[in-house]
């Protein structure tokens, strides 16, 4: 068996310079007859930050989904540090332990502090004790600006807070890579700002990170690499000076002045 295909063991190996982070080959998914991806080959770099551009329903949240397989590919490859998730004795809880996901809805509990939102994962998941989830967790919420804010339960926080306590909570988990869906759309325009500084620290701190996001800004000033994807096809990629400033294609420049004319 290739060592691409190898079962994942009851830990993933540190990351290799030499093996992508996150590695699509051929990914196809549809949903019934509609197929929203269609064949797309992305690489992302260890430590790099690749973010995916595109109009809404191009595909870009089923990609992010099917890199931890919370949704099903319909055909290709994922690979995250080489293993292909999608091989039948792949250990998917193993892998999930080592990618956070932070979604456009913030999902916290709402009968629980900030505190207990970010450690709930930690005991339950990575069966720390009490103290070290607690001491981790206000690490976290201290790494986001809201140390503060430990005891307030989510309906006593803004938009962008409790956005930053999801992020504290897929932090807490140690992932070796982070995935972003859209995680500003929901936010009013005055509190994007904090949330999206936390993720350019993260970014600096050489966290693995693909983020989908309609913050151009952002993506020209923060990604390694931007790739443009509609209908289901990656139309576009390369550096974000060449993609947002300079984009090669009719469509891709269609879509930026759309952008930027809202």
């Amino acid at each position: 068996m290739s060592e691409l295909t190898t079962p994942v063991e009851p830990d993933l190996p540190p990351p290799r310079p030499d093996v992508p982070a996150i590695e699509l080959v051929g990914l196809r998914k549809s949903f019934g007859e509609n197929e929203v991806l269609k064949g797309v080959d992305m690489t992302v770099g260890t430590g790099d930050v690749v973010c995916v551009i595109g109009p809404s329903g191009s595909g870009k949240s089923t990609l992010l989904r099917c890199v931890n397989r919370l949704e099903e590919p319909t055909g290709g490859e994922v690979r995250i540090d080489g293993i292909d998730i999608c091989h039948p004795d792949c250990d998917l809880d193993v892998v999930r332990r080592h990618i956070g996901m932070v979604f456009q809805q913030f999902n916290l509990f709402p009968h629980l502090t900030a505190l207990g939102n970010v450690m709930l994962a930690q005991r339950k998941v990575l069966k720390r004790s009490e103290a070290e989830a607690r001491s981790t967790g206000m690490d976290m919420l201290d790494r986001v600006g809201l140390a503060d804010r430990a005891d307030d339960t989510p309906n006593h926080l803004s938009g962008g807070q409790q956005q930053r306590v999801a992020i504290a909570r897929s932090l807490a988990m140690n992932p070796q890579m982070m995935l972003f869906d859209e995680v500003t759309s929901a936010l009013d325009p005055e509190l994007v700002g904090d949330v999206l500084n936390v993720m350019r620290d993260l970014a600096a701190e050489g966290m693995t990170m693909l983020v989908v996001t309609h913050e151009m800004g952002f993506a020209r000033r923060v990604a390694d690499h931007v790739a443009f994807i509609d209908e289901g096809v990656i139309c576009e990629e390369g550096p974000p000076d060449q993609v947002l400033v300079d984009p090669q294609l009719p469509r891709t420049r269609q879509f930026l002045q759309q952008v930027l004319e809202h």
